[in-house]
C-alpha cells in the first residue's frame, strides 16, 4: 500500500516541470532529512535519467517501464513499485489515466 500522506515536511513550492508539462512534480524533505518528489506524468512515453538510485512508487495509475540495459516491459499498478538504479535511465509510458508517484532517493 502506498503512502497516502507524509507530515512534518518541507515542501518546494516551485514545481519541476519536464517533458513540456507531461511530468510535474514536488520535492519534499521529511523531518529526518529523507528526499522524495511527488507527481505525476500525463499519458506519455518518456525517458528519464537517474543520478541517485530511485524507488519509483505508484500511488495512482498505472506505467510501464523498461529499465536501462533490459529487454522486457514490465508494467506496475496501485501500491507497486520499481527500482531504477544511479547512473541510469528508464523509459516510463502511461497510457489512460494520469499516473501519480512517489520517488524515493537512495
Amino acid at each position: 500500500m502506498s503512502q497516502n500522506q507524509f507530515d512534518g515536511v518541507s515542501v518546494v513550492t516551485k514545481a519541476n516541470v519536464y517533458f513540456d508539462g507531461k511530468c510535474v512534480s514536488h520535492s519534499i524533505v521529511l523531518a529526518d532529512g529523507t528526499k522524495k518528489s511527488v507527481g505525476v506524468i500525463m499519458p506519455a512515453k518518456l525517458t528519464f535519467n537517474t543520478g541517485a538510485p530511485e524507488i519509483m512508487e505508484t500511488v495512482v495509475g498505472a506505467c510501464r517501464v523498461l529499465l536501462k540495459g533490459e529487454t522486457e516491459w514490465k508494467t506496475y499498478g496501485e501500491g507497486q513499485r520499481f527500482n531504477v538504479p544511479g547512473n541510469s535511465s528508464f523509459e516510463i509510458e502511461v497510457v489512460g489515466e494520469p499516473y501519480h508517484y512517489i520517488c524515493h532517493f537512495a
